[in-house]
């Protein structure tokens, strides 16, 4: 059965109509002042506000969801190309992110956070030993 969806699940859809994105906000918005801001067009579900993983600062842009179609059509019409603490809106309908053809990325300790060092330049943290406390002072006495 490659290459067919099973029946009982349903078809993906790559835009998710109630919810918008909104980007090129400035980054002292909060989520509170954005629902404010865009109760205008209608009735705001959920106001998601990604922050950096290192730093934790918002990111400057949000996903915003609405109780109906309607409503996030309303404010794309009102908010893109409005100007907003001294910045200039993008507001459209928000795409579902597509599924990643090579499937989930492999593990690549160059990458990963790790603050390099020891004798292995660019591959992570320095090799640890494992075992148990007893286990290593053992190893220190038999030196």
């Amino acid at each position: 059965m490659t290459g067919r969806r099973p029946p009982d699940r349903p078809r993906r859809r790559y835009a998710i109509p109630a919810r918008i994105f909104v980007g090129n906000l400035n980054l002292g918005t909060t989520g509170d002042a954005l629902t404010q801001l865009l109760s205008e067009a209608g009735n705001v579900v959920e106001v998601y506000l990604p922050s950096d993983r290192e730093t934790g600062r918002p990111r400057g842009f949000a996903f915003v969801q609405f109780a109906s179609e309607a409503e996030a059509a309303e404010a794309i019409r009102l908010f893109h190309d409005r100007e907003v603490d001294g910045r200039k809106l993008t507001v459209n309908a928000a795409e579902d992110r597509p599924p990643r053809r090579d499937g989930p990325r492999p593990f690549d300790p160059t990458r990963s956070g790790g603050g390099g060092g020891g004798d292995r330049p660019g591959r992570g943290k320095p090799f640890k030993r494992k075992g148990s406390r007893r286990g290593l002072r053992g190893r220190k006495r038999s030196l």
